[in-house]
């Protein structure tokens, strides 16, 4: 029953997601990913993962799996029928002493499987002026267990004015979706050399840093 109301659900939310923000995606010059990559992205909101999904052509949008605290989208039942059967998430226990599952593991498992992922490597919301919060370890991990799968760097802009921390009601604005040129992990790299190459490839694709106005 369920998997019947996911799909009409999933274009109920593409529709209003893209009459509050009237979203476009702008995207690099190397055009759509051919091929099943990780969307690495910055994160000012809880609707950051919804953006890119609903800027993605069908084709890509059904392999797109968001990797997602599951503490938040398992804490009642619409929101993990939302989290499980809409978007299909890869959800992550983000409490290590109760993880019975590896969170590189599982996300690899869904690369394998065919998907794409959808990951935020500040792991939580950047609520302060900067434009990102440090990178978490877990991008790199993920780049070398599976060093062959491009990731793709996402800059959203504007959604963080749309939904503003601890309002209910949205405020339309009109929100872009960049996506830059694949990267991958080179041979020999270190963490911190990868981690810094991809935070530079993604601030890149800020309006601030081209010199554009938000």
């Amino acid at each position: 029953m369920h998997s019947l109301i996911a799909k009409p659900v999933a274009i109920a939310i593409v529709l209003f997601a893209r009459a509050i923000t009237a979203v476009r995606a702008i995207w690099a010059n190397d055009g759509l990913p051919p091929r099943r990559c990780i969307y690495f992205a910055n994160h000012s909101s809880h609707g950051d993962f919804i953006l890119i999904w609903t800027v993605l052509p069908p084709r890509l949008r059904g392999q797109a799996r968001p990797v997602a605290g599951a503490d938040y989208w398992l804490r009642s039942p619409l929101t993990t029928f939302i989290g499980r059967e809409v978007f299909n998430a890869v959800l992550i226990e983000r409490d290590r002493e109760r993880r019975t599952q590896d969170p590189v593991e599982q996300m690899a498992a869904a690369i394998d499987a065919g998907s794409s992922l959808i990951v935020f490597p500040e792991g939580t919301r950047n609520q302060t002026d900067e434009p990102l919060l440090p990178f978490k370890s877990g991008l790199f991990h993920l780049a070398a267990v599976r060093p062959g799968i491009d990731l793709v760097p996402v800059w959203i802009n504007n959604l963080n004015r749309v939904m503003p921390k601890g309002e209910i009601v949205p405020i339309p604005l009109i929100c872009t979706v960049t996506f830059g040129s694949p990267i991958r992990l080179e041979l020999g790299e270190t963490k911190d050399g990868f981690l810094a190459r991809a935070r530079a490839a993604l601030i890149s694709l800020s309006p601030k840093h081209s010199g554009g106005s938000e």
